[in-house]
């Protein structure tokens, strides 16, 4: 018995040896791996910090998290039959961007950097004759897409990170089996991540209807770890190519009724009418034949129609596909070109440098900063993290601005009433980098100064921070922060 005893313990010793071994071989791989990659020195150091503190769950997220497929492309975008037609559009536009009465006559020559920016970096079309409307929060959003949807004749494109069955999924799963039967074409893509709890029993409701309902890179092992990182974020809905929505409501019940840890859901959507409906059905179609590789390129997809109003509208899109950090850039320079305010709502603030760096430079020139974060957070990590930048901006005379009344969802950028962004994209990392995005980008002063508008009432629901008092908080809270910080490149 006891020599068996000696053998185990013989066995186990040498066992361990030769895993803790194994561990620091895969550490040295790992490290190599990540120092030759090139990518955010910020970023490559958390990971090396995570792996060399916590070895086993360390190198489990960054197997999970932490592999840049963006240089191997499997992201490829193979595009739609017209693209050679869209780029000669793009290189005329850009040539002849000055000659465009509708930017000369108007304060938007001031921020033409930025349209220039995104015809360059992301082949964004700037288009004219556009109808935007702003739809606050489930209740105004809803109805709005629900009787766009019931007026549909031709076809219903969307495309959505979250679609929860619920009171809001039901409907919507309601409507589209109904428009299914009247001989309307219904697609659907969703994330099959963000869209994970969707039984297959509601998919199989579509299907039977005639609806062509597809996941986005769907999450199954054994290539779990490449795909698990890199979501479709986008909220996209076309109906005839005529009428568009774009923004943060996903289809869920919570942004009708709340939810119990955080309550009231806020947030900002976008009904679009005109021009601009092309550019998001480009972007839909694309992902489409990424997806299913069913190309439609019809002109039907593609209609005509008369100039309803004179709103100047580009369409912004980034992922792990994109040659840029298309939003992140257009954030970057929008921020940059401040020159009496900047207004920014988020609920997620985990800025890279160059995004910190350029509110705190604008702030410090005398431009009036306020930005609106949430008082709660779905996400304690992430809440954490964001709190983490608070002293350097507060510092910077940065106004920060905590929601109280539920959790802001909202993701939106004004700048000088000339400016204004919303869409999907929040202000952090994995935002500008891995998922897939779109943000409609606003070159109107009247929307601007509606969703300036919003954010000063939205203001009426906030506690100002002060520096004073923030310097205070408990020792336990400065820890937290700092811990998150060590983790927010990698978040």
């Amino acid at each position: 018995m006891i020599f068996l005893s000696s053998i185990l313990r013989d066995i186990w010793h040498y066992t361990n040896y030769w895993s803790q071994y194994l561990i620091a071989v895969i550490i040295v791989i790992v490290i190599i791996y990540l120092i030759l990659e090139h990518r955010d020195p910020n970023k490559t150091l958390s990971w090396i910090l995570v792996i060399i503190l916590v070895p086993i769950v360390g190198l489990i997220l960054f197997y999970f998290l932490g592999k840049n497929y963006r240089k191997k492309r499997i992201f490829t975008k193979k595009g739609i039959a017209d693209i050679r037609q869209t780029e000669k559009l793009i290189a005329w536009q850009s040539e002849h961007l000055l000659d465009d009465l509708d930017i000369k006559n108007s304060n938007v020559l001031s921020k033409i950097g930025i349209i220039k920016l995104l015809i360059n970096n992301n082949k964004a079309l700037l288009t004219h004759n556009n109808k935007v409307t702003i739809l606050n929060n489930g209740n105004e959003t809803f109805p709005a897409i629900f009787e766009a949807l019931k007026e549909a004749k031709h076809h219903i494109h969307l495309e959505y990170y979250m679609i929860e069955e619920g009171e809001i999924g039901e409907q919507l799963k309601s409507i589209l089996i109904e428009k299914a039967k009247q001989g309307v074409e219904v697609r659907l893509l969703y994330d099959d991540v963000g869209s994970w709890g969707l039984s297959n029993e509601y998919i199989s409701d579509l299907a039977d209807a005639g609806i062509n309902a597809h996941a986005f890179i769907p999450v199954r092992f054994p290539r779990f770890a490449q795909k698990i990182n890199f979501r479709n974020h986008r909220k996209i809905i076309i109906v005839d190519g005529k009428t568009g929505f774009i923004g943060g409501l996903n289809f869920a019940d919570r942004y009708l009724y709340g939810v119990q840890d955080v309550g009231f859901w806020r947030d900002t959507h976008l009904k679009i009418e005109g021009t601009s409906v092309g550019s998001l059905q480009v972007i839909f179609l694309t992902d489409w034949y990424f997806t299913t590789a069913q190309l439609l390129n019809e002109q039907i997809y593609f209609p005509k129609f008369n100039p309803c109003e004179k709103c100047l509208v580009q369409i912004a899109t980034s992922g792990p596909d994109s040659d840029w950090d298309s939003i992140m850039q257009a954030y970057f320079y929008t921020i940059s070109t401040a020159h009496n305010y900047l207004y920014i709502s988020t609920p997620y603030f985990i800025p890279n440098e160059s995004i910190l760096t350029a509110i705190k430079t604008v702030a410090l020139s005398g431009v009036d900063v306020k930005i609106i974060l949430p008082s709660r957070n779905d996400s304690k990590l992430t809440y954490y993290g964001s709190m983490s930048y608070i002293k350097e901006l507060l510092e910077a005379n940065v106004s920060i601005f905590m929601y109280n009344r539920g959790f802001t969802h909202s993701k939106v950028l004004i700048v000088d009433d000339i400016i204004s962004s919303v869409g999907t994209a929040n202000m952090d990392l994995r935002s500008f980098d891995q998922n897939f995005e779109v943000n409609a980008i606003i070159y109107d002063e009247k929307i601007s100064v509606k969703l300036k508008e919003f954010f000063l009432e939205d203001l009426t629901y906030c506690e100002k921070l002060n520096l004073e008092t923030y310097n205070k908080r408990p020792i336990a809270r400065r820890i937290a922060e700092g811990i998150a910080r060590i983790f927010s490149p990698i978040l």
